[in-house]
């Protein structure tokens, strides 16, 4: 199917596929957001809020990115791509009086091609939404509440983006690694349980003083059965449902704090996290043997290395609030004032192919005249390319006597103005700049791979619907 086919197969199947699923599902911070009152007629309305008060909550959220690469890369181009999430969402307590059950399940019609994939080579992917085009289930969990919600547990497939080393404000970015940091993605099997693949595993979540909530999960290691090339294709439609592969366990402690600076109480939080994955996992720079994995006499084959681990902290803070404001319990990037966010995570070099990860951002939020939900933001991300791997490619230049490049590391800047249009309707407008992608890895257009992929230069335009 051609590119203009596929948007308007895809554009047809939104037209039904929102009179049939209608939802309060969230996306970026429109968190109170819905497109109800004017996409469709109010007796569709009144249908869809009479079965929600049942308990029966359907939803639809249509994202389509267009968005060039002006400069760098491995090639120039422009790319319209998308994807519809449909969701259903159960509160058991209403439908059957099972207190404090949930059922949740939603999936995604994907169709275009990826910038990062095709045009970039990078390792933080432009668009979150960006993978290969299908039509799969992502999350399919039941979720259970104790002690009036201060202890939660959640069984199924299931992601771990949204809560785990994550904060309100780096919602704001387009960027994938602002939504789960390259760090994971690159460095776990089938990068990991977030889009678009999800995983079976259990969450526990539990409220243990009223500033102090403990996280902790555990999945199986991966999404796809080992094999070469993407793992997406390894698990088509996102039903593979394994659960036999060596587990992988994360934790965190998130504290919620107030500063008084002004008069003023500006909520911020800290949250200390950690993760285990009991597979075995390749030498970035020497074979089984002992030899580099760069040395044509040696095997080739890497050797493995038993589990890996990392460890990570995210701080948030709210910067300013408008004079007269109510304090916030607790931080929130879609209401009017600033709040910041720093990311730092750290795995080992040897078995890595990033050691250390960085990021950090500011959103501003109704600084708009008449424009009191707009935002804008600011973010940067940085990917230190591990020890062991910078050292394969100094054997590398040794073994070939190419001047080949030796990567360092992958740096982003990402600057954004998010527009609500209409109560469900948001517009993104941002930048992008991309430092040394992939780190720095020879330009596969150059015949003599002594240069490194030029530093690329992104405009995009992210158009969402949601009802």
């Amino acid at each position: 199917m051609s590119g203009s086919a596929q948007v308007f197969a895809l554009r047809g199947s939104l037209a039904v596929a929102a009179v049939l699923f209608a939802g309060t599902s969230a996306f970026a911070g429109a968190k109170d957001e819905s497109a109800a009152d004017w996409l469709f007629p109010k007796w569709f309305n009144e249908w869809h809020d009479g079965l929600a008060n049942k308990g029966l909550n359907f939803g639809a959220t249509y994202i389509v990115d267009n968005i060039g690469n002006v400069s760098g890369g491995v090639s120039r181009g422009a790319i319209n791509f998308g994807r519809l999430d449909l969701s259903v969402d159960a509160d058991l307590d209403k439908l059957v009086g099972w207190t404090g059950g949930r059922f949740y399940a939603n999936g995604f019609i994907i169709y275009g091609r990826g910038l990062t994939r095709n045009y970039i080579m990078n390792l933080a992917t432009i668009s979150e939404i960006e993978a290969l085009p299908d039509q799969r289930l992502y999350n399919a969990y039941f979720e259970q509440s104790f002690f009036d919600g201060r202890l939660n547990i959640r069984a199924g497939q299931q992601a771990a983006d949204v809560e785990f080393f994550d904060s309100e404000t780096d919602d704001l970015f387009i960027n994938g690694t602002f939504g789960w940091p390259a760090i994971k993605a690159t460095n776990l099997p089938a990068g990991g349980p977030a889009p678009p693949i999800a995983v079976p595993g259990i969450r526990v979540k539990a409220q243990v003083a009223d500033n102090v909530t403990v996280f902790g999960a555990v999945f199986n290691g991966s999404a796809a059965a080992p094999g070469d090339g993407d793992p997406q294709t390894r698990d088509n439609h996102g039903l593979a449902f394994r659960v036999n592969d060596p587990a992988w366990v994360i934790g965190q402690v998130h504290f919620d704090y107030h500063l008084d600076i002004g008069g003023s109480s500006l909520a911020g939080n800290f949250t200390p996290g950690g993760w285990y994955h009991f597979g075995d996992f390749d030498s970035q720079r020497f074979t089984a043997d002992g030899f580099s994995l760069a040395d044509p006499t040696g095997s080739g084959i890497p050797a493995k290395l038993r589990g890996n681990y990392g460890i990570y902290a995210v701080i948030e803070q709210t910067l300013w609030r408008p004079p007269g404001a109510e304090p916030d319990k607790t931080v929130s990037a879609s209401i009017p004032g600033v709040t910041a966010f720093g990311r730092i995570a750290y795995s080992p070099p040897d078995r890595n192919l990033i050691d250390l990860y960085l990021d950090g951002g500011v959103g501003f939020v109704g600084f708009t005249p008449g424009r009191p939900l707009d935002r804008f933001g600011i973010g940067v991300a940085y990917m230190r390319i591990s020890g062991a791997a910078r050292s394969l490619d100094v054997d590398t230049q040794i073994f070939s006597g190419i001047q080949s490049p030796v990567r360092s590391s992958e740096a982003l800047l990402e600057i954004i103005y998010e527009a609500h249009i209409k109560p469900g309707w948001l517009i993104a407008p941002y930048f992008q700049y991309v430092v040394r992608p992939s780190g720095g890895i020879p330009n596969p257009n150059d015949p003599t791979g002594t240069s490194r992929i030029g530093d690329a230069a992104v405009f995009g335009f992210t158009t969402t619907f949601r009802y």
